[in-house]
């Protein structure tokens, strides 16, 4: 899986191809892709890193919607339930998924300098899956949040350092 964060890419058609996703999906499943929801994923999937609700609040208000903390975290808690988007727990943030939809356990790379995420796949099939199995563990749910710097950021460092 690709981490676009990282990487060069068309952002407009990244957006684009989430949301068309979340709302197919959402009707297929018959759930109501508000345009609250539909615009809090947007707002996350514009910045390509993690983002408070009061972030997202902030820009909800700025733009004539809801003002309210509940109207972020109703939109966010239906998002991260439904697989658009995660929780960052070392950052008490939410990102948005890159495979919406999918049933897998995403590592989440956290640039330390610019706050960018990357999902990277980190499910049972990957080391600690396979130590847990050695155990007779049955994993049910992971949080793989590292921190270090993205390649944008670790360039400038290195032509700072130099």
């Amino acid at each position: 899986m690709s981490a676009p964060a990282f990487q060069s890419h068309d952002h407009a058609a990244c957006i684009d191809s989430a949301v068309a996703a979340a709302a197919a999906r959402c009707a297929q499943q018959g759930l109501q892709f508000t345009e609250v929801r539909r615009r809090v994923l947007e707002l996350l999937l514009a910045e390509h890193r993690a983002m408070g609700a009061y972030d997202i609040l902030d820009k909800l208000r700025a733009e004539g919607r809801g003002a309210q903390p509940p109207v972020a975290y109703r939109a966010l808690d239906f998002l991260v339930k439904h697989g658009f988007a995660h929780r960052i727990e070392r950052l008490n943030a939410f990102t948005a998924c890159v495979q919406p939809g999918q049933d897998h356990s995403p590592a989440f790379l956290i640039c330390r300098a610019c706050s960018s995420v990357a999902e990277a796949e980190a499910g049972p099939g990957r080391a600690l899956g396979q130590a847990a199995a050695a155990q007779g563990f049955t994993i049910e749910q992971t949080v793989v949040e590292a921190e270090g710097l993205c390649p944008n950021c670790a360039d400038t460092a290195e032509r700072d350092d130099a």
